[in-house]
């Protein structure tokens, strides 16, 4: 039988067509998926990641709240315009804490990846309370409300043990210290930010809304974006190499 002949089976019979087209495509998708099953995951370590401090996780519960995302996306793409306009092209690892992450999918507003540290509190203050007193022509609305509304942290253990149960490796002593840090990175009596520091490091402790006396929501937002981008030393990477 020659090889035509052996096509023309498939050419003639359409069931016969159909179930080798499944065939075909059930292998190809074995060789694809199986061996993810082996792999313990898929995103690459990278040094200084760490789960979000009880403050930062509150601040960025509110950032998903306000619904931020929806002008401002958290991914710099691996091209040379996005990268000398927002910094380092964004790695899977900076996401792997993320639920949901916050990529984004329009920019009304700029990538937030490296905002932390590059603009003081007070200019994050002035920004939320009146952004076109810092930022002429935006059209950003203004959230004042943030700096008059204590911050309700009475749940904030449990939002950490659900992190957990999704694979955030928040341990039984942050879990237990959740309050006390929430309350310690957001004020200037440092008296235990070295424990904090140890759970969590590089976190930065200090009243970011301006208001000592008390906890609100513009603190936790402000801790959020402060140390977005500041985790990993990007000078260990080569992003010049690899922009297009």
């Amino acid at each position: 039988m020659s090889l035509w002949s052996k096509h023309a089976i498939f050419e003639k019979n359409s069931i016969i067509l159909v179930i080798g087209v499944l065939i075909v495509i059930s292998i190809g998708g074995l060789v694809e998926i199986v061996p993810l099953f082996y792999l313990k995951s898929t995103i690459e370590k990278v040094q200084g990641m760490r789960p979000y401090s009880p403050l930062e996780l509150a601040g960025r519960n509110i950032y998903v709240r306000e619904g931020c995302y929806n002008c401002h996306s958290q991914m710099i793409r691996p091209l040379r315009d996005e990268v000398e306009r927002y910094g380092h092209y964004s790695l899977a690892a900076e996401s792997m804490y993320d639920r949901p992450f916050q990529w984004g999918s329009k920019r009304t507003g700029p990538d937030l990846a490296r905002v932390g540290g590059k603009y003081s509190d007070e200019w994050h203050r002035d920004h939320l309370n009146r952004p076109s007193s810092v930022v002429p022509g935006t059209v950003m609305p203004a959230y004042p409300w943030l700096a008059r509304t204590d911050l309700d942290f009475a749940h904030i253990q449990d939002d950490l043990k659900v992190q957990a149960k999704l694979g955030v490796p928040y341990s039984a002593e942050m879990i237990a210290n959740a309050m006390n840090d929430v309350k310690i990175q957001a004020t200037t009596d440092h008296a235990d930010v070295t424990e904090l520091e140890k759970r969590y490091l590089k976190a930065q402790a200090r009243d970011y809304d301006g208001n000592p006396q008390r906890i609100t929501e513009a603190d936790a937002l402000i801790a959020y974006l402060q140390m977005l981008g500041t985790q990993v030393d990007f000078k260990l990477y080569d992003n010049k190499a690899n922009i297009r």
